[in-house]
């Protein structure tokens, strides 16, 4: 392969991965732990959304729903996260082509 094909191929993966990044950016990831907590984090890890079910809201539960928003927030981002590598093992095969 010459360097102009090799520079055309990483142009391809370039705009490839632009166009999946910009997709994943735009997906919700939604984590519900135990029912009383719920999350919704964009792509781009922007919080979309917190709810806490009313039920839960009893000053004696604050630590377990603090730790619970932590979790789901926390597991938004590793799914996010394995995403990301996914998209980068989609366009590049796994590895750059030169």
């Amino acid at each position: 392969m010459n360097m102009q094909q090799m520079i055309i191929q990483a142009q391809k993966i370039q705009r490839e991965m632009q166009k999946k990044q910009k997709e994943l950016e735009e997906k919700e990831f939604t984590i519900s732990k135990n029912g009383a907590v719920t999350v919704v984090v964009k792509g781009d890890k922007t919080i979309k959304s917190v709810d806490i079910d009313k039920d839960a809201l009893d000053p004696e539960n604050k630590e377990m729903i603090d730790e619970l928003v932590a979790l789901a927030i926390n597991e938004a981002i590793a799914q996010i996260k394995a995403a990301e590598e996914e998209i980068s093992s989609q366009v590049t095969g796994g590895g750059l082509p030169f």
